[in-house]
């Protein structure tokens, strides 16, 4: 990767978009596609001096699946949603169609950790948020690799504990994980930053952006 001229933080895009950082949780049926469970958003927008803050909009919903990808032991030992965490819960298609009602009428850029696997479950239910399932999601995943490169492993908790922004404990439902990916995009905001790279959004998009697949709206990146 090679230095960029200018500063993001002066870039009028970047200034102006809000980031809302997202995480899905999911059953693993088997022969089918995963399903979500739980879904969490985070935003953030640049503040001057300081980086990416949270705006104070914060979405946390658990997601009851189909028949046919019911929540499993092991599911509930991976993520600790239980049963009675979606026995009242409604359809991803509610679910997603109430956070659709809810994107501002700013840009908005989706910010994930591994975002293909987030990628999929918007464009699985994109006609329930069509507006959400053509943003572009900045993965973190990507740009740690991209500023800390030859590390053991890049999953969230190893780069939270690399980076010692969380002590070294298990936080894995979406509403958890929502603020150590926040946590981390803004460490990893301000790496580049001392290192002169990512003059621009569309560099940083460019570098770490995971296309949408339902389309492409008109400013890379942004809806």
């Amino acid at each position: 990767m090679t230095q960029a001229r200018g500063h993001l933080s002066e870039d009028e895009d970047f200034r102006a978009a809000r980031f809302w950082v997202i995480d899905f949780k999911g059953t693993t049926p088997r022969g089918h596609r995963p399903e979500p469970i739980e879904v969490g958003i985070l935003a953030l927008q640049h503040r001057p001096v300081v980086g990416p803050l949270p705006t104070g909009y914060t979405f946390h919903s658990f997601i009851r699946p189909p028949e046919h990808a019911p929540l499993t032991a092991m599911d509930t030992a991976r993520t600790r949603i239980r049963a009675q965490d979606l026995a009242d819960a409604s359809s991803a298609s509610v679910v997603l169609g109430t956070l659709e009602s809810h994107v501002p009428t700013e840009p908005v850029l989706l910010v994930a950790h591994h975002a293909p696997i987030n990628a999929d479950f918007l464009h699985a239910y994109r006609d329930a948020c069509p507006r959400l399932a053509r943003t572009t999601l900045i993965d973190t995943m990507l740009l740690a690799r991209a500023l800390h490169p030859g590390l053991n492993s890049y999953q969230l908790d190893a780069l939270a504990s690399h980076l010692h922004l969380l002590p070294a404990t298990r936080r894995p439902q979406a509403k958890d994980d929502l603020k150590i990916t926040a946590r981390l995009f803004r460490q990893l905001l301000g790496d580049a930053a001392r290192r002169g790279l990512f003059a621009s959004l569309t560099d940083l998009i460019h570098a770490t952006g995971h296309p949408p697949k339902a389309s492409q709206p008109r400013h890379p990146g942004l809806f």
